[in-house]
């Protein structure tokens, strides 16, 4: 009897437990790879008792979604220009100037109106370049300019506003910033031609034929719709000399 309990004591009991350890391995259940330390017991002592530490979660970061190389920003849309834009009409409130603008004929401008000069190198409100208008230095059209002009080089007309009326029902706003006094004919489309940005040139004669010019400069200020009556006056031309 006493052989039969040492056989089972010493051959089948450790066959079993080795047998139950390597299934607990093959299920993960054990691990001898990483040691274990039983952590201390929390102690009952509220004056010795260590505070219990929280686990902290980091937040996770917020996504950012970049957008693909080499793209970018959609632009802001931009109004169209209408081709066949043209200015109709010019004001100088503090002058008393108010008249209907057409283009430039080829032979001798214009009375009772103001034209436009078409040229390539020019261009209508809103397009980025230089707009040049042009009456004669007579009453009712542009002498309220030259007259002024002889006052101080014309002083007073720095930051005088003109409005400019076009075709497609639009007003911009423009402030003087310069007036030009005896411009040489030959010269007058010289600095007009190379204007790089948005600008409004008002010119009248300082004499009969090719005397000097006056030549008044004014920067943008604004764009707005505008009344089609307010902006498309009726010019009544005069044929003169």
């Amino acid at each position: 009897m006493n052989a039969v309990v040492a056989r089972i004591r010493t051959r089948i009991v450790p066959a079993l437990l080795t047998a139950i350890g390597v299934a607990l391995l093959a299920g993960g259940l054990l691990s001898y790879t990483t040691p274990v330390t039983a952590d201390p017991l929390p102690s009952t002592d509220p004056a010795t008792a260590a505070p219990t530490a929280v686990a902290v979660v980091p937040t996770a970061s917020p996504l950012i979604e970049l957008p693909p190389i080499g793209s970018s920003a959609p632009e802001s849309a931009q109004p169209s220009i209408p081709a066949d834009r043209v200015v109709t009409r010019v004001r100088i409130a503090a002058l008393d100037i108010d008249l209907p603008v057409v283009q430039a004929p080829n032979g001798y401008p214009y009375c009772n109106v103001a034209m436009w000069y078409s040229d390539p190198r020019l261009g209508q409100p809103g397009e980025g370049k230089a707009t040049y208008l042009f009456a004669h230095a007579r009453t009712g059209m542009f002498l309220p300019l030259l007259n002024q002009s002889k006052k101080q080089n014309g002083k007073a007309m720095i930051g005088m506003v003109v409005e400019v009326w076009t075709s497609d029902d639009q007003r911009f706003l423009y402030v003087i910033t310069d007036v030009r006094r005896h411009v040489p004919s030959t010269a007058a489309f010289a600095a007009p031609f190379a204007a790089t940005s948005e600008q409004l040139w008002l010119q009248t004669s300082e004499g009969v034929g090719p005397m000097p010019k006056l030549q008044v400069v004014a920067e943008p200020l604004s764009q707005e719709p505008a009344d089609p009556a307010e902006a498309n006056p009726t010019p009544h031309i005069v044929h003169c000399t």
